[in-house]
């Protein structure tokens, strides 16, 4: 497609983890089809990515985590901050991008206020049901705000004035997943998928052997169960589940998670805004442990979405117990007709389509502000 006119460059700020970078990722890849230029600001983690991220140009800027309270620490991450902002400020003078895009995280924030402090364009992305601490941050400074669910900012009425919903942009092969069509559960094998990301994985180690080998002898006949685990526990999950007569292919990282998810009939996992996103554009029913600890409690928001959707059973880490999952998995695996409801309600609350949703947002910012 021609270069739309008046925007020949966009810049997009992400980095630390995946669930930045992916949705990063769909729109670099939405706006590159539309003849975009698109350069990637991130840091020293996203520079790894490298070349499976569809950018013109990758550029480092320094940046660090607000965490804890020592004055020291908080005042080396002023520093890398501070650098940050300047080191942006400098490169966005050399690349006049038609707007800078950010996606969440503290690597984040020096584009953006750099972008702020030229007078460009800005729209902060959020891809939880709760607005992170960065994103809360650049919030009030930014032309734009693009949220994944609806009423995460209806509580702040002049920030909600600026916002649009258009979901959380997913990969290629979730949108593919996506055309598939949820394979109702008969008497024959029960496909159980489960993952839990690098902040999850050893608990459903821990607790998902252990209460599948409580289900009745009839029931785990039946199963077929794929899980992700820690390379420090696949010995002894795959050993739980030999012992219990289960089916199991059990590995550290699947590629095709996407294909994973679109046929199995249950998954178990965490509730990252990635992972909720994947499961809602393929529609299909989950039962989700939010991540405790996190200080936003974004997972557990996540997880309350979906289940308000009545895609998802969403389990507090306290209850995810082993006889709490079992009676769980028995319930839905005897009831098809629930969980094919389920996975209707998961995907009334997909939008597969965000990337492209974005893109429009992106270039509406761009244009409208010159």
């Amino acid at each position: 497609m021609p270069m739309p006119r008046g925007v020949p460059r966009i810049a997009v700020a992400a980095g630390g983890t995946g669930g930045h970078l992916f949705p990063a990722e769909a729109l670099s890849a939405a706006l590159s089809h539309r003849g975009v230029e698109v350069v990637l600001m991130t840091d020293d983690r996203g520079a790894q990515y490298g070349e499976k991220f569809p950018a013109s140009a990758i550029h480092v800027v320094p940046s660090a985590t607000v965490r804890g309270h020592n004055p020291f620490t908080l005042a080396r991450t002023a520093t890398m901050l501070a650098l940050g902002i300047v080191k942006a400020w400098f490169l966005l003078g050399r690349l006049k991008p038609a707007a800078v895009i950010g996606f969440g995280g503290y690597p984040t924030v020096p584009p953006l206020l750099a972008a702020a402090l030229r007078g460009l364009p800005t729209l902060i992305h959020e891809q939880n049901g709760v607005m992170g601490r960065a994103n809360h941050l650049l919030s009030g400074r930014v032309t734009a705000i693009a949220t994944s669910f609806p009423g995460t900012i209806a509580q702040q009425p002049r920030l909600a004035a600026k916002s649009t919903r258009v979901g959380n942009p997913v990969r290629q092969a979730v949108i593919e997943a996506a055309n598939s069509s949820y394979a109702v559960p008969g008497s024959g094998t029960f496909r159980l998928l489960v993952f839990g990301g690098s902040q999850g994985a050893q608990v459903m180690a821990d607790i998902v052997p252990a209460a599948l080998a409580q289900l009745a002898p009839d029931l785990r006949a039946r199963l077929s169960v794929v899980q992700q685990a820690r390379p420090e526990d696949l010995t002894r999950v795959t050993s739980a589940y030999t012992k219990a007569g289960v089916v199991a292919e059990v590995a550290s990282f699947f590629p095709d998670l996407p294909a994973r998810i679109a046929v199995a009939h249950l998954i178990v996992s965490r509730s990252g805004a990635s992972t909720v996103a994947e499961l809602a554009a393929v529609g299909r029913p989950a039962i989700l442990v939010p991540l405790p600890h996190a200080l936003d409690q974004d997972q557990l928001a996540n997880a309350a979405m979906l289940e308000k959707a009545q895609g998802a059973i969403c389990l507090r880490q306290a209850d995810f117990t082993p006889d709490h999952l079992a009676r769980e998995v028995s319930a839905l695996a005897a009831n098809p007709a629930r969980l094919a409801a389920m996975a209707v309600g998961a995907r009334s609350a997909g939008m597969p389509d965000a990337a492209e949703r974005l893109a429009d947002l992106v270039l509406k910012v761009a244009r409208s502000s010159r």
